[in-house]
């Protein structure tokens, strides 16, 4: 079954293009930075982890790797399709109710800043609703100034371009981001929706959803350790 592109969403370039713009040919090229290293100290060894938006598994192979167990979420059969050696579920996050829960809930990729506000309590709801009693739940948020100083541009070592082009007000808070990136031999676009959160608007945004901070594990405050309200708290 195909799913319709989202609202907002676009991309272009070689291959499958997912339905958030996505173009699964690129992301099996880009290479992982340190987020693993990140996510392997904040969490127990050995832990279970629901992977949310796993695209190829640029993330859960190296998790795998790190002795994790991973159950690898996205709503793309064609990313999953490269997804090796863990569990894979095909459905869109929002939507996801497996009726168990892990030790970690993984929502990276900066979804949570998705333009659409149901959308993202939808996401953090699903994130609440599968994390186990004592458990906690990991996001990546964007950058300070991800949508300030644009255009700009970043040459990886690896010989590719990744270029933000521009992130232009379309209404209610929400910005549209074009991204552009270049290889060699191919030339992939991508086109999203997002919202800018300050740390006090996304704090809120967790709230609503139950959710806290428990700690900011990069000193940039790009990853976050949640977890879920208690009556203690």
């Amino acid at each position: 079954m195909r799913i319709e592109m989202r609202e907002g969403y676009e991309g272009t370039g070689p291959g499958a293009i997912t339905p958030d713009g996505c173009a699964v040919e690129l992301y099996s090229r880009l290479p992982i930075g340190q987020e693993p290293d990140i996510i392997a100290a904040a969490v127990p060894a050995g832990a279970h982890i629901l992977e949310l938006g796993s695209g190829v598994g640029r993330m859960t192979h190296p998790l795998l790797e790190r002795g994790f167990t991973v159950t690898a979420v996205d709503e793309s059969a064609e990313m999953l399709e490269r997804v090796q050696g863990a569990r894979t579920i095909c459905s869109p996050i929002e939507q996801l109710d497996l009726g168990e829960t892990f030790d970690v809930v993984m929502l990276a990729s900066f979804l949570v800043h998705a333009g659409d506000v149901e959308v993202r309590r939808g996401l953090l709801r699903t994130c609440v609703r599968h994390v186990a009693p004592g458990g906690g739940v990991l996001i990546q948020r964007e950058g300070e100034n991800y949508h300030t100083g644009l255009p700009r541009e970043r040459v990886d070592p690896s010989g590719f371009t990744v270029r933000m082009v521009s992130a232009e007000p379309v209404g209610d808070g929400v910005n549209s981001v074009h991204a552009e990136y270049v290889f060699p031999d191919a030339v992939w676009t991508q086109t999203f929706l997002a919202r800018p959160l300050t740390q006090d608007q996304f704090e809120e945004a967790l709230a609503e959803a139950g959710l806290r901070v428990d700690s900011y594990l990069t000193p940039d405050g790009i990853w976050v350790r949640a977890v879920p309200v208690t009556a203690a708290d």
